[in-house]
């Protein structure tokens, strides 16, 4: 069982850097293939990055590739994600997610897999 809660996010004018993180509960927080989603008014939820329980392996959506970097700390029980170069079209709600090993790493990018998401958080990027 892992209980996720998001923070750090708020209004950012365009160009500008932002950091989120993702904190866990749970003894077996490093087990977990850990990913970020978000949600755009209007908009389905969509993948934004992964990374892999073991050997830290990462994986982003084109969108945000070279802008934005995920990073865990398995002794903190932390995730973040940091951003920069961030677009009014970075705006929405971004949500922290985990999913158990045993589904396996090709998985990452399906929403459906993940059985433990945190509340969320709003990212507001201004022009």
């Amino acid at each position: 069982q892992v209980h996720l809660g998001e923070s750090g996010g708020g209004l950012v004018q365009a160009g500008g850097s932002l950091t989120l993180s993702c904190a866990a509960s749970g003894r077996t927080f490093s087990t977990y293939n850990l990913a970020w989603f978000r949600q755009s008014p209007g908009k389905e939820r969509e993948f934004v990055a992964a990374i892999s329980w073991g050997s830290g392996v990462a994986d982003y959506a084109d969108s945000v590739k070279g802008r934005f970097t995920i990073s865990r700390d398995n002794t903190k029980n932390t995730m973040s994600l940091q951003m920069s170069s961030l677009k009014p079209e970075d705006t929405a709600i971004y949500y922290c997610a985990a999913a158990d090993r045993t589904w396996g790493w090709a998985i990452r990018r399906t929403q459906e897999r993940f059985g433990y998401w945190g509340q969320g958080t709003q990212v507001t990027v201004s022009s």
